[in-house]
């Protein structure tokens, strides 16, 4: 059976009083510590222009070449280190992961 990629879907709600804070950290600081494990292809943030009661506004997708590449993240250093570094930074006011979801792609279409 060929590798199949893997999506790594997070939807993360945080509150107004640490957002600035939040999206600096996460584009400059915490993508930048994952991505050093080799096995992240790639990773890819969104907002939703209108928040929706209920719904995480911020949605994070990491991709993966293989199910094995992302059990060797979810094992690894550089995950241990950025989850470190991650509860060190907001220990006061945290953000939150509403949902995590991982899939494996059936289709990639590219234009």
């Amino acid at each position: 059976m060929a590798n199949k990629p893997v999506l790594l879907l997070l939807g993360i709600d945080c509150p107004a009083a640490i957002e600035a804070k939040y999206n600096k950290w996460y584009d400059e600081v915490h993508i930048p510590m994952l991505t050093k494990f080799k096995g992240v292809k790639r990773v890819r943030r969104g907002k939703m222009p209108k928040e929706e009661p209920g719904m995480a506004p911020y949605l994070t997708m990491y991709e993966f070449d293989s199910m094995a590449d992302y059990e060797g993240y979810m094992k690894s250093p550089e995950r241990t280190a950025a989850v470190k570094d991650m509860e060190e930074t907001f220990k006061d006011v945290k953000f939150t992961i509403k949902w995590r979801v991982i899939y494996d792609v059936i289709k990639d279409t590219k234009k």
